[in-house]
């Protein structure tokens, strides 16, 4: 059973420039994956949940109680 290395060797790889840069128009050797590639998002950072719709959504949940709440007490009735 023989390794193969799965990155590319410049020297030996097709489509490369000296120094290893691609040219425009080729496409570039393939790459592992790389983890948290790309760029670091700063303008608009996750912070949860705003004020504005969860004071909504309980809002409408106490409603919604209480209309099931009082159609029960109707119905006891």
């Amino acid at each position: 059973m023989s390794y193969v290395n799965p990155d590319p060797e410049p020297e030996r790889t097709t489509g490369l420039e000296p120094g290893g840069g691609v040219p425009p128009g080729e496409t570039p050797p393939a790459e592992s994956s790389l983890p948290e590639a790309g760029p670091r998002e700063t303008h608009n950072p996750p912070k949860g949940w705003a004020k504005a719709p969860v004071a909504v959504i309980l809002v409408l949940a106490v409603l919604i109680a209480a209309f099931f709440l009082a159609y029960a007490v109707v119905l006891a009735v």
